[in-house]
């Protein structure tokens, strides 16, 4: 089964405590081609846990969508699949979590060190579910295993692959190693999405260049600032950068906040310190914003920072 088309080149990564529905347009709106929940426990889901059926919320304005599953028992993981399915384009095997609560429990990247529980897995998924089956992976454990396991994903029926370009003991430290994901791609015929250190317009081009991946998942980069997107897709056409302005930066608190009218004040306060860096009297503000105890509070402050 074919990978969804999509409108550009460049995705939300899923993000753990990240992705919910209001991250995920707020960067669509700016220009995320494509976006993931962040990634959802198997068992959770077919215990319809009520926090992670709350993770899977989603609507007609967050297409294309990924499902990001997490787990090893493949019947698990095809049941959590199809109970949730109808809403989403793609279903994503997490294969990258370096946590080390997930990992002790034999998930997330502890899988990249068992390559037959890896081809069950994908096998099943893509028999088990009438949706396409992509994999995020990283480049190994404690060192680079990805040439050898990508194969076997591309030949268990995978539809795409995502490669978070460090391995597990690496965490998010060091820096991403961009030639494991050019040698993927060589390895592969199926789209390649790459991932890890793209934090601006200039770095998004060089390994689209680099390494001539198909896609471009960004993280960290656009957590702290959905208008990544915008200045990529900016720099594309005129190669010129955007220089955002505070008025902006604090924008985009708002707007999150209108997205998320229901959601948690803690959230609000978390996304609107991210927001906020780089401006002058940020500092100040952002120790006002820590300290505040309600949404209306948070919003006061920045109308009055303006």
């Amino acid at each position: 089964m074919s990978f969804p088309k999509a409108k550009n080149r460049f995705f939300l990564a899923p993000m753990v405590d990240v992705s919910n529905v209001a991250s995920r347009l707020l960067c669509r709106k700016y220009g995320a081609a494509m976006a993931y929940t962040e990634q959802l426990s198997s068992l959770a889901i077919i215990r319809d846990n009520p926090r992670t059926l709350k993770l899977a919320e989603t609507n007609e304005q967050d297409k294309p969508i990924g499902l990001q599953l997490f787990g090893r028992n493949p019947d698990d993981l095809v049941e959590a699949a199809n109970r949730l399915k109808k809403d989403f384009d793609v279903i994503d095997l997490n294969l990258g979590c370096p946590s080390k609560k997930i990992v002790a429990q034999g998930y997330g990247s502890a899988l990249l060190k068992e390559k037959d529980k890896v081809k069950e897995i994908v096998e099943a998924l893509v028999q088990g579910v009438n949706k396409p089956i992509t994999v995020k992976m990283r480049s190994g454990f404690k060192k680079v295993e990805a040439l050898e396991l990508v194969k076997v994903i591309e030949q268990a029926g995978a539809s795409a692959l995502t490669i978070h370009a460090r391995t597990q003991e690496q965490q998010y430290r060091g820096k991403a190693d961009w030639n494991v994901i050019k040698q993927v791609k060589q390895a592969v015929s199926i789209p390649v999405i790459g991932n890890g250190d793209v934090d601006s317009p200039q770095k998004a081009f060089q390994l689209l260049e680099e390494t001539k991946c198909d896609y471009i998942m960004i993280a960290r980069a656009a957590q702290h600032n959905p208008m990544i997107f915008k200045n990529i897709l900016q720099y594309e056409k005129t190669k010129e950068l955007i220089e955002q302005t505070p008025q902006e930066k604090i924008n985009l608190c708002f707007e999150y906040a209108e997205l998320d009218k229901d959601g948690s004040f803690v959230r609000l306060k978390q996304i609107c310190q991210y927001f906020t860096k780089g401006i002058r009297g940020g500092a100040k503000l952002r120790e006002q914003l820590n300290a505040a105890r309600s949404k209306e509070e948070i919003l006061k402050l920045l109308e009055e920072f303006i």
